[in-house]
């Protein structure tokens, strides 16, 4: 196939480049290269004939419309997004300029492009919307995200994307779009941003430094390796109906202290240091409408299109943690341009 990736310069949408690539298919990224967007994430790849790069913004729709045009791509892998709930917080404009607004944009430009193809490619033409399971709110201890969980989104981040979500969804409805959209949980796995968790939580373990856990540690999120997650949207886009939606997870349920426990333990393995890394947390003021509980049904997409994880948390940390002991040649300049060194989501007048 031939496939348009927007965001494909970021964590997940690096992975599903990468994926694509080693599957044979030609792939052509279009990314602005944000803070979240590198091509060092790429570097495996870059020289790859099948691999072609334009520096785009999604809100031009113009820009968008003349790349689907040259390229001539068989689907359209969204993942272009504003992703981080702490920076919504306090920065909530761009995630609903690039997240709504840029969507919208992107869809009429597939839109013009697919009701221009021969009917043969038409039928087999499909637009991937990645999206979130945050969109669904916050669980109790009972209970799993299902493709028919209401909506309730609770910050900024989750309500962008939810109106994403759905003008997707219209436009298969209304226009005929061949649109799929996917809700994932957690993501984790190399290339991932220095200021998310998993990797704040092993880069300043390494560096023997305070590691911050909201609240009281306790909010759970379902953890799937970002690898999985890459194939799984590939299976989607190969095998997904139009108008379906198909929610992505790992059935890796853990606590966010139970995370980071998880984590010092396997820097004390592979990476001694003086003190037990255990030594370092710190509980600190919770994130303004922290979600207490995610969890994802991703029984559609195992029975209906094959998809099966391939990691549990256990092994996917592991592979996670020696990524980072091994590659600080992707890190280190991110965290010496501050990713990760500074606290964010907080609304200001608050304080720890």
């Amino acid at each position: 196939m031939r496939i348009a990736v927007t965001g494909g310069a970021g964590f997940i949408g690096s992975a599903v480049v990468r994926q694509a690539i080693d599957d044979g298919h030609d792939v052509f990224v279009i990314d602005k290269l944000t803070y979240a967007g590198n091509l060092s994430t790429l570097k495996t790849v870059s020289n790859s004939p099948r691999f072609q790069f334009l520096r785009a913004d999604i809100c031009d729709g113009a820009v968008m419309a003349d790349a689907l045009t040259k390229f001539e791509p068989d689907a359209v892998m969204h993942l272009a997004a504003e992703s981080h709930v702490d920076r919504s917080i306090t920065g909530a404009s761009v995630f609903i300029e690039t997240n709504i607004v840029g969507t919208f944009h992107l869809l009429q430009a597939a839109r013009g492009y697919w009701e221009n193809l021969p009917a043969s490619r038409k039928e087999v033409f499909r637009f991937l919307h990645v999206s979130t399971d945050e969109v669904y709110g916050s669980l109790t201890d009972e209970g799993l995200f299902r493709e028919d969980t209401p909506y309730d989104p609770r910050s900024p981040y989750s309500a962008s994307k939810a109106a994403s979500d759905h003008l997707a969804s219209a436009w298969h409805h209304t226009y005929g779009l061949p649109v799929v959209v996917s809700n994932c949980s957690n993501n984790y796995g190399p290339y991932h941003l220095p200021e998310k968790l998993i990797p704040l939580m092993i880069l300043n373990g390494l560096d023997s430094i305070e590691l911050p856990v909201y609240g009281d540690g306790q909010n759970v999120r379902d953890w799937l390796y970002v690898e999985d997650h890459a194939r799984a949207l590939l299976t989607i886009v190969e095998k997904g109906v139009p108008g379906e939606t198909y929610n992505v997870g790992g059935r890796n349920e853990r606590a966010n202290l139970d995370v980071v426990h998880r984590i010092c333990d396997l820097l004390d393995k592979h990476a001694p240091a003086a003190a037990p890394r255990r030594d370092l947390i710190k509980f600190v003021k919770d994130r303004p409408g922290h979600d207490r509980r995610y969890a994802i049904d991703a029984t559609k997409l195992e029975t209906e299109l094959g998809w099966r994880a391939k990691e549990n948390f256990e092994t996917g940390i592991e592979r996670t943690i020696r990524w980072y002991l091994d590659n600080d040649w992707w890190w280190s300049p991110l965290r010496a341009q501050g990713h990760g060194v500074a606290r964010l989501g907080l609304i200001a007048g608050t304080a720890l």
